[in-house]
């Protein structure tokens, strides 16, 4: 028994056991948040499929180390040199998306004092959010297509100059002339910022979404490709059913009715607006239907 317990004795005394301090914890739940969040971002992109491929061909070279294959481990060593450039230029699209995305995150903008430092507690009105319902159903009805895109905290400038000026308050008459066919103004996208239409005609990038219904066209494409890069909300009439579809955050919300509208535009409207859903909790639940449904 008293060898036994020198020998336990020994054992602790040399086991290190590192001292943790709140420094440490604060470190760990950062590393944690940090990697859960990029798992969810690569989990909702095509890299998913790509960080598969990866896996397995790492999995191969564990494999290859393991049954002692010289030449194959030779063959990754000399590959692993250039698979970090290799990772950036066929991740690219995915990482500029993501790095604008966290640039267009409120608190960022928030703690760098980037954002808009208005007092008005509203982005636009209460008639103006009407006035856009009014007229996407009144639209509908008779099957006349629309692109209108609400602006919200990221600015919309470059989209802007690609259209035609209109300085015009929205109103549903206003909104129902520019997209009238055969008009002038009716292709392209209506942007408006706060209680005005600033511009018509405006090009919008098309998203490269391949789960996108074939059914959808160009407006809705566009729209939801728009949704993907800013955080502004886009309204989609049809012109070939006249039903409604709203793109935010990159979703799309399809056969919206005149309270789903009007709900959107109404948490769109305020600005100190805060969405009480936490990522790390609930993952990829979301309240919006995905642009794959139908």
């Amino acid at each position: 028994m008293t060898t036994s317990g020198n020998l336990l004795q020994n054992y602790f005394s040399r086991l290190y056991i590192p001292r943790i301090t709140w420094t440490d914890i604060i470190e760990i739940i950062i590393i944690a948040v940090v990697l859960y969040n990029i798992l969810l971002w690569i989990m909702n992109t095509k890299a998913w499929a790509l960080l598969k491929g990866i896996i397995v061909v790492g999995l191969f070279a564990v494999v290859a180390y393991l049954l002692n294959l010289k030449t194959i481990l030779w063959i990754a060593g000399k590959t692993i040199s250039v698979g970090i450039i290799a990772l950036v230029i066929i991740f690219q699209p995915e990482l500029r998306r993501a790095l604008e995305q966290l640039g267009r995150k409120k608190f960022v903008l928030n703690f760098l004092n980037f954002g808009d430092n208005s007092n008005k507690d509203e982005r636009f009105s209460v008639k103006t959010a009407d006035e856009i319902v009014d007229a996407c159903y009144r639209m509908g009805a008779v099957r006349t297509g629309a692109l209108i895109v609400i602006e919200q905290d990221m600015l919309l400038e470059e989209y802007i100059k690609t259209g035609i000026p209109v300085d015009g308050i929205v109103t549903s008459q206003l909104l129902i002339n520019i997209f009238e066919k055969n008009t002038p103004l009716h292709d392209g996208a209506v942007i408006i910022e706060g209680d005005e239409i600033v511009a018509a005609t405006c090009y919008i990038p098309l998203s490269d979404s391949t789960s996108l219904s074939k059914e959808l066209g160009t407006r809705h494409r566009a729209g939801l490709g728009l949704s993907e890069l800013t955080d502004s909300i886009i309204i989609i009439v049809s012109e070939e059913t006249g039903s409604i579809s709203i793109a935010k955050d990159g979703k799309l919300i399809r056969y919206a009715d005149a309270a789903i509208l009007k709900n959107e535009l109404t948490k769109a409207q305020a600005k100190d607006e805060v969405k009480t859903k936490k990522k790390i909790w609930k993952g990829r639940n979301r309240n919006e239907k995905s642009h794959d449904e139908n």
